[in-house]
Order: structure tokens, then sequence, then C-alpha cells
């Protein structure tokens, strides 16, 4: 069970690494104009924002790599943490945003730390 949780925690990360890239480097190509259906002008007035909101997500994988290479108690807390703020940001930024994102982000998040905390105790 605990190499399902590091599986998903896994995927999870490589996602957030996905975003990070989006909105970090993408963000005015035609792939990230598409999928985030910007405009090129809105797109090169809101780079910097979006740029940073990628390194929050660079931050975010980095934590949940971390956690799935800690051992011991440390390695659950890690997960519930990072885990928990993944969830929160999908959550926010599907009421706030796009629904989508909840979907995406949030559920796969809240789906895995319910995994986690279901196993780990």
């Amino acid at each position: 069970m605990n190499s399902l949780i590091n599986v998903l925690v896994g995927i999870i990360a490589v996602l957030h690494l996905y975003f990070l890239w989006l909105e970090m480097f993408a963000w005015t190509t035609p792939k990230g104009l598409k999928i985030f259906r910007n405009d090129a002008e809105f797109a090169q007035k809101s780079a910097v924002l979006a740029a940073n909101q990628g390194l929050y997500n660079g931050f975010l994988a980095a934590g949940l790599i971390w956690s799935v290479f800690e051992v011991g108690n440390e390695a659950l807390h890690l997960k519930v943490f990072f885990l928990s703020c993944v969830s929160i940001a999908g959550i926010y930024g599907g009421y706030t945003a796009n629904k989508k994102i909840f979907i995406i982000q949030g559920l796969p998040a809240l789906i895995t730390l319910a995994i986690a905390l279901n196993f780990y105790y």
C-alpha cells in the first residue's frame, strides 16, 4: 500500500512539474494560450504572474517528491502537509477560477490524502 501511495504522490508531483513548465515557460506559446484559453495580449501582460504561480507549483512538486523519498513518520507528515496544500489550492482554484482546476488538481490530491491517512491510521 505504501508503494501505491508513493506512486500516486509521484503522479501528483509530476503534474505540478508540468504546471510549472506551462506557467513559467509556455504561458505565451500557442500551447499555453490554448490550455489556459488566453489571447496573446493577456498572456504577455500576465506572464510574470503566471511564472510566479509556476514557481509555487514547483515548490509543491519538490515537497511531494521529498515526501516520497523520506522514511518513517516524517514521510507521512510531509505527504499530509503537501497533499493538503495541493488540495486547498485545488479547491480554491476550482471555486474562484475554473471548476476544472478542482478536478485536475484538487480531487487527485484529496483522494491520495484520504488513502494515505486511511493506510497510516
